[in-house]
């Protein structure tokens, strides 16, 4: 019978997306599991997670691990993407029944596909480390465009973190999370349109590279995109861009007929309620009013805690959702539209106008791009 406790394993990979952002030690501290090997292909590395998590099994190849060991659940650390399809697959291949896998995803929404189709075949959950739609003081938020207090949603705004990588990674890297919370605010999307740019000019084939940390095909230095919502008349808006000084508007705001939302990423992240109509705070007005996980303008009761603390819910909930058979908070699905949400800035320059979402064609848009100007 399936019952506690789970065999659990772990892979990473040092040097080359190492473990996450503390996924093996969510695992490791999972009181529902019993941690029985760690896989990776770097000796010392391994040799250092093995003596972390308290393992006396490790393997160089992750998918010896695997066939012998049998694990229940795994998680799949490394931040590199290029990866995540054959270690997600091969999860599945050998009978795993739940994955935490790191963000993003996968660079294609191929990949992403074959990967759901896998597990779709093996009844596999995946769960994304998506923390910041577990966070407390998220769920506030939410109730609270639920509950009108900034009135009808008009539209939602978003920014990359704008350090070294603003631009194509940084829409790659730190986009997928503001993505996620697009959608967790307004549902699917329906289109996107774009202007991506490289120096001040329209990217074209020549401006393609290769990301770093196996992203992919990666192109300009500027990115701003617009999207809309099946379910919703708003809009959301998501930019980054190579500033002179790194920027610190990295996270989410919600704009009502009422008021704003501001919100960051992470486990308990910065939150602030202006209940002004004219969405600034001038004299006179009602300022800004700090949200957390108990409400509005109370103190936060939770200790401070990092990312850990997000992947800590997340395995929790992956546990729930296989005892349960149900899709976890922050699914596989949920990844993939985060991915095709990037991807479609890039279709939407190439087509010169607003492409439609799901994306219809699985391919990179940048790979159909380089194919294009060589044909």
């Amino acid at each position: 019978m399936f019952q506690p406790p789970y065999r659990a394993a772990v892979i990473g990979r040092t040097g080359r997306g190492n473990y996450g952002h503390d996924l093996d030690r969510a695992f490791a501290e999972e009181p529902k599991f019993t941690l029985v090997a760690v896989a990776d292909e770097d000796e010392a590395g391994r040799a250092a997670a093995s003596s972390r998590l308290g393992v006396d099994r490790s393997y160089a190849d992750y998918r010896e691990m695997l066939e012998r060991e049998r694990p229940e659940f795994v998680a799949v650390g490394p931040r590199w993407l290029d990866c995540h399809r054959e270690m997600v697959v091969s999860c599945a291949e050998f009978g795993v029944r739940g994955i935490l896998l790191e963000k993003p995803m996968a660079p294609s929404p191929a990949d992403c596909d074959a990967m759901l189709s896998a597990c779709d075949a093996s009844h596999v959950k995946l769960a994304i480390a998506f923390q910041t739609r577990v966070s407390p003081i998220f769920e506030q938020v939410k109730t609270l465009v639920a509950d009108g207090v900034i009135g009808p949603v008009l539209e939602l705004r978003g920014r990359g973190k704008e350090d070294r990588r603003g631009g194509g990674e940084d829409l790659m890297v730190l986009g997928t999370h503001i993505m996620d919370l697009f959608r967790a605010v307004l549902g699917d999307p329906s289109w996107c349109f774009a202007r991506v740019t490289d120096g001040g000019v329209p990217i074209t084939s020549e401006h393609v590279r290769d990301g770093a940390e196996g992203i992919g095909p990666l192109a300009g230095d500027r990115v701003d995109a617009m999207y809309g919502f099946a379910d919703s008349p708003a809009v959301a808006h998501f930019a980054t861009a190579r500033p002179t000084e790194p920027g610190s508007r990295f996270g989410l705001r919600i704009f009502g007929e009422r008021g704003v939302i501001l919100t960051g990423t992470g486990w308990l992240p910065e939150a602030y309620l202006l209940r002004d109509p004219r969405w600034f705070d001038s004299p006179g007005g009602a300022g800004w009013e700090p949200i957390t996980s108990a409400g509005v303008g109370l103190a936060e009761p939770l200790p401070s805690g990092g990312l850990l603390d997000g992947n800590r819910r997340i395995v929790a909930d992956l546990i729930a959702a296989v005892e349960e058979d149900r899709p976890p908070v922050v699914s596989g699905a949920d990844g993939r539209a985060s991915i095709e949400m990037i991807l479609a800035t890039y279709a939407s320059q190439v087509a010169g106008g607003p492409v439609a979402l799901p994306l219809a064609d699985r391919s990179h848009p940048l790979e159909r791009l380089k194919g294009a100007s060589r044909g």
